[in-house]
């Protein structure tokens, strides 16, 4: 069956855009592995493409090379004496060539360049050999040169901040990001999957928004058989996919996953002076450069606490996947069946479950903010902790929109699979946390306490009073 491209909007409009444009276009696709960066430019373009390579993970130099030739030749179709290139210098010459003759007056050529940091290898001249062709060539005709990468710290560093030839050469970037729930129930619903939106959830806590992971959903089975079947089998793609995820993003990517099983031991987030103590990692540029590289890519997150110093910001691990994998997956024996039906009745789960669902929350914060009616107003989001100690208990506030209409909401996010029900002694918990979060922040701003929930809470004489806004599963898959 085709597959549709879904959502992807605003994306396709750039790519659209950059095809009617009168100028010459370079178009830098950043996004994470598995994401769809392939797909939404091969179906956005189409039979437009002039010529696309792919770069080879791991290749040589003359590997790549190779591959090139091999690509030249198929859409050459013989018409164009070939030689394997020597460099990239030539094979660059050998593609202007090409273009030159099967240019046609009026019509923009497209040229695409996937997995760009595959095809530069180390002192290669590839990106020197790319700088030849748009400023000696590429920059005077009516083209569109597309080149697109899953390291997206590497194709940012070496490309879009480039201080050489390629210096302020890209025209757009554009970034492709995981699916949101609502994206991520349409692709469901495409492929024939029509479960409820609690399923469609569960699905999600487990493998995130990604389109590969995604489509290997089976329409007849549900959420929890599916998680079974893709996490768990023998061949299912993501029972190993942990191990390839990584390194086929950065180099030397152990200091990655370092910090990836650092947070995921501590999912409400840990400050830098923390990732250091749990990594043995040395404080300093590396450091730096490994963080914003997961950041960039998607993998963790940052947030500032409400009222902390920069010392203070947190990271979290915000890919589902590999909060999913390392709390189930990894060095763990699951010979029985139904692995997830039993996982799922455990304490590990209940605890699990309530970490995926807040970090789900907070990538949809524009839509709990739609869902509140708040969202043309300007505000900032954040999470509150205050550590306890002998004296005071400690207090914790999972997201916090702080509006420019002096109201501040604080939210608590529960996930329960029916109604949540506030107790007497739950209402005196939050009543406190209001008290500390305005002590210790010294605001002046009114304070509403909003529950975002899967099913709702029940209402009751302690809900009363204490609870100003309710959102639920369906708020967010808006």
């Amino acid at each position: 069956m085709q597959r549709k491209l879904i959502g992807r909007t605003r994306e396709k409009a750039i790519l659209e855009k950059a095809y009617q444009s009168n100028q010459p276009e370079m178009i830098a696709v950043i996004g994470r592995r598995r994401v769809g960066k392939t797909f939404l430019v091969k179906t956005v373009y189409a039979e437009k493409i002039d010529f696309s390579i792919t770069g080879v993970q791991n290749a040589t130099r003359d590997e790549q090379l190779k591959n090139f030739k091999f690509e030249l030749e198929r859409v050459a179709d013989n018409f164009l004496p070939i030689q394997q290139p020597d460099s990239w210098m030539d094979a660059f010459i050998l593609l202007i060539k090409y273009l030159e003759k099967t240019a046609v007056k009026d019509k923009k050529q497209v040229v695409f360049f996937d997995e760009l940091p595959w095809l530069s290898t180390s002192k290669s001249g590839f990106l020197r050999a790319l700088s030849f062709f748009w400023n000696s060539w590429a920059i005077d005709r009516n083209i569109v040169v597309v080149i697109c990468g899953s390291a997206a710290s590497w194709m940012i560093q070496k490309v879009v901040n480039d201080k050489g030839g390629l210096h302020n050469r890209i025209t757009k970037q554009l970034t492709v990001n995981p699916f949101n729930l609502a994206e991520t129930e349409h692709f469901l619903n495409e492929i024939g999957w029509h479960f409820d939106r609690y399923q469609a959830l569960e699905l999600y806590m487990a493998m995130g928004g990604i389109p590969h992971y995604l489509k290997e959903v089976e329409a007849d089975k549900s959420a929890v058989q599916n998680i079974d079947k893709i996490c768990f089998s023998q061949d299912g793609i993501l029972r190993k996919e942990f191990s390839r995820l990584y390194p086929a993003l950065f180099d030397n990517s152990e200091k990655h996953i370092l910090i990836i099983r650092a947070l995921a031991a501590k999912p409400n987030g840990i400050t830098r002076a923390d990732i250091l103590v749990a990594t043995g990692l040395a404080n300093g540029g590396s450091l730096t450069r490994i963080l914003n590289e997961l950041e960039e890519s998607g993998f963790i997150s940052k947030y500032f606490p409400y009222g902390k110093k920069k010392k203070d910001l947190l990271f979290r691990l915000t890919d589902e996947y590999s909060l999913f994998y390392l709390k189930f997956i990894e060095n763990k024996v699951h010979e029985e069946e139904s692995v997830w039906q039993k996982l799922s009745q455990t304490q590990s789960y209940k605890a699990w479950s309530g970490y995926a669902f807040e970090n789900i929350c907070l990538k949809h914060v524009a839509q709990i903010k739609k869902a509140l009616e708040i969202g043309g107003i300007y505000s900032q989001s954040g999470s509150f902790y205050l550590k306890g100690d002998a004296e005071n208990a400690g207090a914790q506030i999972d997201l916090f929109i702080d509006r420019n209409d002096r109201v501040i909401n604080l939210c608590e996010i529960k996930f329960y699979q029916e109604e949540f029900v506030i107790s007497k002694e739950y209402a005196q918990q939050l009543r406190r946390k209001m008290s500390v979060f305005r002590e210790v922040t010294k605001t002046k701003k009114h304070l509403n306490f909003v529950f975002i929930t899967v099913f709702g809470i029940r209402k009751n004489a302690h809900s009363g009073g204490l609870v100003t806004g309710e959102l639920t599963v369906d708020d967010l898959f808006v």
